[in-house]
């Protein structure tokens, strides 16, 4: 029986253009491929946006084996820049050229070809579920989250999970994944009253309340590390005023922050921390100031285990790498579906992803599949 080509796949994902949230005929294609392998599959959109649950094997199987991903990728941007169309999966020496190469439609290619290939030569005593969402790379509202939420009303359960984002910072096989960093992100407005600034008694100047705020926010060490996480950050990302005179004190500015913060910290605990400078900084100026926070996700581990390391002795026996367990990096579906199995992330290299002229070596990818197939060999032997 002809195995799955996973870089063939990869092009023909590549050569849909699902710009987030557009589905491009992504899942279309997946689907089709999936139904003719046996497994069995279920549109879940929501919002406007495109997901795919896609199940081989009974329903509520003890052993369920499950990979997440996503198929939509970010704006091409200048596409005068790029020397390949974004588009295309033009190969050029080896290399496999589009928009979503790397971030990630190699890597759910990857993953849907093992699971193809395993069922139709091997049959496992189990089951396997792909979860595959139209809307990671956009506000991430109904993606991942309506597939876990659907799984859940139909009795559908995953017993692990692995994301396969791209994880590997240098060479394939460095670093897995077994957790991410929470991401917030608090906005700030100011309100003073606008005034002449050569009668500064006469208005209540916001700027620099603004700009103590900053300071007491950005000096402040937040903590020096967990076990597992590196030291938490905080970074003030824009301050803005709007005003072009040089003879005018505003009476209103803006500023935003975005904190990236370890399991010694929660969205609660960090927002009453800034809360209570806020406060402070209010009460000394008295300028108002107004706080809006958005939590992108909790931070969160899976402590090293059976799943990590069933993933890295597969890396190992393909690329000769040990991987470090890390937990460095942005924010991932994983954020999501921690909450419904242990979950680990691992992919290819990442240094393009998002980049012009975005590229993966089609033998990564086939390496990437051989990774994806020993895993799930090894959970279900």
């Amino acid at each position: 029986m002809p195995t799955t080509d996973a870089a063939d796949l990869t092009a023909r994902l590549i050569q849909c253009p699902s710009v987030t949230p557009e589905e491009g005929g992504a899942l279309v294609l997946l689907e089709d491929v999936l139904k003719e392998a046996g497994f069995t599959c279920s549109r879940v959109d929501k919002g406007g946006i495109s997901n795919l649950f896609a199940r081989w094997g009974d329903k509520g199987h003890a052993r369920t084996f499950g990979f997440n991903g996503h198929t939509d990728v970010v704006p091409v941007g200048d596409e005068a820049a790029w020397t390949a169309d974004p588009f295309g999966a033009e190969i050029r020496d080896g290399i496999m050229y589009g928009r979503g190469a790397t971030d990630m439609k190699s890597g759910v290619a990857a993953f849907a070809a093992a699971a193809i290939d395993l069922v139709q030569e091997a049959p496992p005593e189990g089951a396997i579920i792909l979860t595959i969402t139209g809307d990671e790379e956009g506000d991430a509202i109904d993606g991942t989250t309506a597939l876990l939420a659907y799984m859940d009303a139909e009795g559908e359960k995953m017993s692990v999970c692995l994301v396969g984002e791209p994880t590997c910072p240098d060479e394939m096989g460095d670093m897995m994944k077994i957790g991410r960093r929470g991401s917030l992100t608090a906005y700030f407005t100011f309100t003073g009253i606008q005034g002449h600034s050569a009668y500064p008694h006469r208005a209540k100047n916001p700027l620099p309340a603004m700009a103590e705020l900053m300071h007491l926010m950005s000096s402040h060490v937040l903590d020096e590390g967990t076990a597992h996480f590196d030291a938490s950050t905080l970074a003030v990302v824009t301050m803005d005023t709007g005003n072009p005179a040089t003879n005018v004190i505003p009476a209103e500015c803006r500023a935003t922050v975005n904190i990236r913060f370890n399991d010694a910290h929660n969205g609660a605990s960090l927002t009453q921390w800034m809360q209570g400078l806020l406060d402070r900084v209010s009460a000394d100026s008295g300028v108002g100031i107004d706080m809006t926070v958005k939590i992108s996700g909790e931070s969160f581990i899976t402590p090293p285990g059976p799943l990590s390391e069933l993933v890295a002795k597969s890396v190992t026996a393909e690329t000769g790498r040990v991987p470090e367990l890390s937990t460095s990096g942005g924010t991932s579906d994983a954020r999501f579906v921690q909450h419904h199995c242990p979950v680990v992330e691992f992919g290819l290299v990442g240094k393009t992803m998002h980049k012009v002229d975005e590229h993966v070596p089609v033998a990564q990818i086939h390496q990437l599949k051989a990774i994806y197939s020993r895993i799930l060999r090894d959970y279900f032997a």
